[in-house]
């Protein structure tokens, strides 16, 4: 049991889909306190966000089962991903597949009970990640660029499942999932490219090519860096169309100068281990960010 659990763990890409699913629990909690301030609930809806958890979880687990059956031959020739399950012979693509399948059917029905939003981009998200992104990685940088669509998703998922089936909509909730889906998309970038830094060696054995120029040198630096500058005016923005208070700006500025100041070091020594500094400030960020704006929300 526990090879098993350990196996499924991979299969799905835990860490990632954990992350996937915080992003898009968290708005939905901002949605739900910006329905409560419009008097349309009374109270946090805990039985939605449970669902929006589960599905979630099962639709991300299955965009990434099929993003490891489509290179299953790729992994076994790099050294993160070689103990994979499939790579490593422990599970057929055809079992994999039919997992893939069960959870992504599964968890789309199960989302679909939030509303019918929330089930459509749930669809969306897979069939971009895995059949145009995946297939991208080896051809082409602009798979980062594809993959940031269903990496952003996450937010604008959740917020709209916040809204449930109520039929009123205000012109503030799409500039607020707008918004959530616009800042999360541009982290992205640096986010990608400063794994695909630090990971360069490995990717190359299997022929991705993430970065910029396809390659760890000074332009791919220089653009690493002006992604993080162009976060910190994004990040600004749900302060700007007035449901952020000043202590998201604030954080957003504070965390958006420490992100630009490691992709700043790594554009002046190219150096792995300014590139692995920019890897983790970007998985610190977006739920600081995030976790901020929900306890300092102004409507």
């Amino acid at each position: 049991m526990k090879s098993f659990l350990s196996d499924l763990s991979k299969l799905i890409k835990f860490r990632l889909t954990f992350l996937v699913v915080f992003s898009a629990s968290i708005t939905f909690l901002i949605g739900q306190k910006i329905q409560i301030s419009r008097g349309v609930i009374d109270t946090i809806n805990w039985e939605n966000w449970v669902i929006l958890i589960i599905g979630g979880f099962l639709v991300t687990g299955s965009a990434n089962c099929f993003n490891e059956i489509i290179e299953k031959d790729l992994d076994k020739l790099m050294n993160r991903t070689k103990d994979r399950p499939m790579p490593a012979g422990r599970m057929t693509t055809g079992q994999g597949l039919v997992l893939g399948l069960l959870m992504g059917i599964l968890g789309t029905v199960i989302l679909r009970k939030l509303n019918l939003e929330t089930g459509l981009i749930s669809v969306f998200s897979i069939l971009l990640y895995a059949f145009a992104y995946t297939p991208l990685k080896r051809k082409s940088p602009i798979a980062v660029f594809v993959g940031a669509i269903p990496g952003a998703l996450p937010p604008l998922i959740g917020y709209l499942a916040a809204l449930g089936d109520t039929t009123i909509f205000v012109k503030a909730d799409y500039q607020i999932a707008g918004i959530l889906f616009l800042v999360q998309f541009v982290w992205q970038f640096p986010h990608f490219w400063s794994i695909a830094w630090v990971l360069d060696e490995d990717y190359k054995k299997a022929g991705f090519r993430l970065l910029p120029t396809k390659k760890t040198d000074k332009f791919s630096a220089v653009i690493i860096f002006i992604s993080t500058l162009l976060l910190i005016p994004v990040s600004l923005f749900p302060t700007f169309y007035g449901f952020g208070g000043m202590y998201i700006a604030g954080a957003s500025v504070i965390l958006g100068l420490l992100f630009s100041w490691y992709a700043f070091t790594l554009m002046k020594t190219l150096s792995l281990e300014a590139a692995r500094k920019v890897m983790f400030c970007s998985f610190y960020y977006l739920p600081l960010v995030q976790l901020i704006l929900l306890f300092n929300l102004t409507i």
